[in-house]
């Protein structure tokens, strides 16, 4: 039998790993250390990002929303080169949905190469962020782990996720929140559709419709 593959790697501290997991129990989309959502970052927060200037911020604002990184990709390489999108990537970002993104998608996460990307394709799938980090904390260390954690989310049951899970959800706050629970239980994505928007409009609904789920 095959020894597992965490054991080829230096072992962490047990009190460090438990903490992290434990924060992790609730919370679905990664917690951004300076990436900002392309979807939701205002244009000054948009241009903070290397080689985004005002009018390519106004291009990324007028695309929204982006239900792909690789729909953003192609705005901002109307402007930019490879390398520099590249570099775009390291402040502002399109998160991922980890069980759907295409590896063209995971490979634009900046540092990612194929090693890594068959490592996020084979635990699939994944039920919890808390399991990304019980898997790709095999492979990295607990500050890369960090890192490419702003980049993924794993979305949540309409049905059945808690508050916290709901309030990882970006741009979902306490009101937004007692609108999702009101229509519980949700028979279908299109009644999603019908009763949440009622509070917005189409683009951000189709904003919040990426990261929740029936299944």
């Amino acid at each position: 039998m095959n020894q597992p593959r965490s054991l080829s790697f230096p072992l962490r501290g047990a009190v460090a790993l438990t903490a992290l997991l434990a924060g992790a129990a609730h919370a679905q989309v990664g917690k951004s250390l300076g990436v900002v959502d392309a979807n939701l970052a205002s244009e000054k927060e948009l241009q903070a990002a290397t080689h985004v200037t005002p009018a390519i911020a106004k291009a990324i604002v007028a695309g929204r929303p982006y239900a792909s990184v690789t729909a953003l990709n192609a705005v901002l390489g109307k402007s930019l080169q490879p390398a520099q999108v590249a570099e775009v990537y390291g402040k502002l970002f399109v998160p991922l949905n980890l069980n759907t993104a295409t590896r063209e998608e995971i490979l634009l996460i900046p540092r990612v190469g194929n090693k890594m990307l068959h490592e996020f394709l084979e635990y699939r799938p994944y039920k919890a962020l808390a399991q990304f980090h019980r898997e790709i904390g095999k492979y990295v260390d607990d500050k890369e782990l960090a890192r490419l954690e702003q980049y993924v989310f794993v979305p949540v049951n309409l049905n059945t996720a808690s508050d916290a899970d709901l309030q990882t959800i970006p741009g979902v706050g306490s009101r937004m929140l007692h609108e999702f629970k009101e229509y519980r239980p949700y028979k279908s994505i299109e009644q999603f559709r019908r009763e949440i928007g009622k509070y917005v409009d189409t683009t951000e609904l189709a904003r919040l419709e990426r990261y929740v789920t029936l299944n």
